[in-house]
This record gives C-alpha cells, structure tokens and sequence, in this order.
C-alpha cells in the first residue's frame, strides 16, 4: 500500500478524488442512485418551502440524503460480491438482500419523516 504514508491535505486530495469517482461510477452503473439523486433535487426546495422552521428542513433533507448514503453502500456490496463471482450462491444473494433491506428501510424512514412533519406537526 503506497498510499498509507500520505498525510495531510495530500491524503484529503486523495481522499476527495476517491470519493467524487465513487460518486461517478454509482451514477453510471446504478438506476435507482440517479432515481434518488433526482428526489433529493426536488426535495431539497421542496423541505424549504413546506417546512416551517430550520430543524424541519434538516430533518427532511437529511431523511433523503440517507437513503443516498445507504443506497452508495448497497451498491459496493453488490459490486463486491459481483466481483467475487456471478455465479449462484446462497451468501451472495443474501448479502445483495440484505443491502436491499437497508435501502427500502431509508426509503420508509425517509416517507415516515416527511409524512409527520408535513401532516402531524
């Protein structure tokens, strides 16, 4: 590993350029990441016009940048085990189920957050 030597903002640089490439291939290789990307664009002027206070807007973002977050890590699950082997095997299914899981339970969390705040509070 070359790179465990590297510190400082070097190891920030490298750090965000690794990061904007994880954004890129995600957007490239993943429908449902540019299908959640566009809700996070129209949520966002969305949570400042229908919330009433600063703390609704934080909580109504943040519900869909969660589900950014989870889907980026259901995706390098699947491409982790894509990248073991294709073929059929009861783990791997059950590893891309599991990340799955996690990207519907944002998506519920995400719905639950936006309902209470709009209709309940």
């Amino acid at each position: 590993m070359a790179n465990q030597h590297v510190k400082g903002f070097e190891r920030l640089r490298n750090a965000t350029r690794f990061s904007i490439a994880g954004f890129k291939v995600t957007w490239q290789h993943e429908d449902a990441f540019r299908q959640e990307i566009l809700l996070l664009i129209v949520a966002c002027p969305a949570a400042f016009f229908l919330a009433k206070n600063s703390l609704e807007i934080l909580l109504l973002i943040g519900s869909v940048i969660l589900i950014l977050l989870v889907e980026l890590l259901n995706s390098a699950i699947e491409t982790v085990v894509d990248r073991i082997g294709l073929e059929q095997h009861e783990l791997s299914g059950r590893a891309k189920d599991i990340g799955s899981a996690a990207v519907m339970l944002s998506l519920i969390w995400a719905a639950i957050t936006w309902t209470v705040i709009l209709f309940f509070s």
